[in-house]
């Protein structure tokens, strides 16, 4: 079956690398090795992905009362982490035979090349799996910010946020057996049932800017695969 994208950016969270890991380790190899995979069937049919990834398995954000680091410099801290979940995920995917760039929004010459929009573009033209890393390179914006960003910058179809739910509901579907799921809603009805899909500032980019996003399990096998096909999997917003 043909794909319904030709472009996507895929916003994956980093809490989903820990898979089952119970020793405290923040990956879980076959959680990797997974992701990979379902990558892999979706540039094997043409699909330009680029990827943005959170890095909450390995540091999240701290009260500064609580824990005596201020928000700014943690938040530097947690741009780290997400550069080691990108790199965890390009090993893997190179590992399999897919070809990678690694960009950094902080400069880091010997791991990652700099952001740079045009390159970055022309990596995606060339069938390449472009994974951002550090965020914005700003403290004081989400990774799901950054998510939104690149994909306006990339000129996404769609971004695709692969999360451990199966989409978007009215209420908190593992605290609440009732919770009913929404298959499509709108940016305004997020907006006026108080829906948590992004923060306000990614959600606000992707409102303005007329990006759809596609809310989903990404722990399925085969979902990534059927929502780029154009199934009806998840919660569309737009």
């Amino acid at each position: 079956m043909l794909p319904k994208y030709k472009r996507v950016l895929l916003k994956l969270s980093g809490e989903a690398l820990l898979g089952s890991q119970k020793n405290g380790d923040p990956f879980d190899p076959k959680i990797i090795e997974q992701y990979a995979n379902e990558i892999k069937q979706v540039v094997d049919l043409g699909v330009q992905v680029a990827i943005v990834i959170g890095g909450g398995n390995i540091y999240r954000g701290m009260n500064e009362a609580d824990s005596g680091i201020e928000r700014a410099h943690g938040d530097y801290m947690g741009m780290l982490a997400t550069v080691i979940n990108a790199m965890a995920i390009q090993a893997m995917l190179e590992k399999i035979g897919v070809y990678t760039r690694l960009q950094s929004a902080i400069v880091m010459d010997q791991i990652a090349e700099p952001y740079i929009r045009r390159k970055a573009l022309r990596h995606l033209e060339k069938g390449r799996v472009v994974i951002f890393g550090a965020g914005t390179g700003n403290p004081y914006f989400t990774t799901d910010t950054a998510g939104s960003l690149r994909a306006i910058e990339m000129k996404a179809d769609v971004i695709l946020k692969g999360t451990r739910v199966d989409g978007v509901y009215d209420s908190d579907p593992e605290k609440n057996p009732a919770a009913v799921k929404f298959e499509t809603i709108s940016f305004q009805e997020c907006i006026t049932k108080n829906l948590k899909v992004m923060d306000t500032t990614a959600f606000t980019l992707c409102m303005e800017n007329k990006l759809p996003i596609i809310v989903f399990d990404m722990n399925l096998p085969g979902n990534l695969l059927k929502v780029v096909q154009g199934a009806a999997i998840g919660t569309l917003v737009g």
